[in-house]
């Protein structure tokens, strides 16, 4: 199994995400849409390549939109670091 890290500003924006998910959509939905969040890390921490580089928001990063929210990451020595998962109005906000 490949190996993937949460930075504290993505397990932040995830409590975020699930927070404003429970009170728009309600528990269900918003763990459905949490557990898919997992899913894609597992799948980009497999195959990190998979999705596009985004050097022209930050060097050395990659993005893969999940929903309707953006998952940003680079690859590191010994699997791949979450930086956030945002939303396309967010963007400013990236380390």
């Amino acid at each position: 199994m490949a190996n993937y890290k949460l930075s504290q500003a993505a397990e932040n924006d995830l409590i975020r995400i699930h927070q404003r998910g429970i009170e728009t959509h309600g528990e269900a939905k918003a763990d459905q849409y949490f557990f898919a969040f997992i899913k894609r890390f597992e799948q980009i921490a497999i195959d990190p390549f998979l999705y596009p580089a985004v050097d022209d928001i930050r060097d050395g990063y990659r993005r893969s939109v999940c929903g309707v929210d953006n998952i940003y990451y680079r690859v590191v020595v010994g699997g791949v670091e979450i930086v956030r998962v945002l939303g396309r109005q967010d963007t400013k906000t990236l380390p």
